[in-house]
């Protein structure tokens, strides 16, 4: 937007989004760029918990950097237990390695302070911790979050890789032996044992991360159930006073003018 930059509204303490917007919407239409200002006004004014990760993001550059790249590794375990590549212990290190990265800002954000110089509730903070784990594990989700201009908070709700336990090949069939041939001793397949253990700690670990996952999606629902209310009235009350601040700046314009028009009067008159 020429030499505006709309970015830093998403950066500003959160009390001074609307005000600051309307400030902007206006310079955009002195300098006779409607468009552009129309664009401006439309923005939406982000929730607490958007507003918390778009600090974060501006904040916490590096953390921000550790968090997709432990989501990468944990994709890529996945895929890895699912290409029949991978074990549980990989798996699990990768799982362990995306939590310590989400929980890192999350501890971040509960330093942040909301408008009225409280600390974010805890309800907000769990907000930021599924946004983040979103914008770990999905493409969309990532990129929405590192654009730091987060409008509403954002919940990974798939299971990814731990939709299903992985598959297992079918035993061979075995061919009958001759009647003459002496019977063969088979040797114990450790292998076969090793990887019958693995593949049982994988669909341990898949089962105890789909638990976790429908846990957080539970408390989620819950939590967007609540905002959702609490959003429908915050925007009533916030149309309600942008309406205010339009009349009110209206009035102001129409003062000064006519202020410009007494002081016009009064020159004309004074020669």
């Amino acid at each position: 937007m020429g030499d505006v930059d709309v970015d830093d509204l998403y950066g500003l303490p959160l009390d001074q989004f609307v005000p600051e917007r309307t400030a902007l919407a206006r310079e955009l239409r002195k300098a006779g760029d409607r468009d552009k200002a129309s664009e401006v006004a439309a923005l939406k004014k982000p929730s607490v918990a958007a507003w918390a990760v778009n600090q974060l993001v501006r904040t916490q550059r590096r953390a921000i950097t550790e968090l997709l790249e432990a989501g990468d590794g944990l994709r890529s375990a996945q895929d890895d237990v699912l290409a029949g590549r991978g074990d549980a212990a990989s798996l699990r290190a990768a799982v362990e390695s995306e939590r310590l990265a989400v929980e890192q800002l999350t501890d971040a954000a509960r330093g942040l302070l909301s408008s009225e110089g409280e600390e974010l509730s805890a309800t907000m903070v769990e907000r930021v911790s599924d946004t983040l784990h979103a914008a770990a594990l999905d493409e969309d989700a990532r990129e929405q979050v590192t654009a730091g201009r987060l409008e509403r908070e954002l919940r990974h709700v798939g299971l990814g890789a731990f939709g299903g336990g992985p598959a297992t090949p079918a035993p061979a069939r075995q061919t009958p032996a001759k009647k003459t041939a002496p019977p063969e001793q088979k040797k114990p397949d450790r292998s076969a044992r090793e990887r019958a253990k693995a593949d049982g700690e994988v669909r341990k670990a898949a089962r105890a991360a789909e638990r976790e996952a429908r846990r957080r999606a539970e408390r989620a629902g819950r939590a967007a159930q609540l905002a959702l209310e609490k959003r429908d009235r915050a925007e009533e009350a916030l149309r309600e006073a942008e309406a205010e601040l339009e009349a009110a700046e209206a009035e102001v314009r129409a003062a000064e003018e006519a202020v410009r028009d007494a002081e016009t009067a009064v020159r004309e008159a004074s020669r």
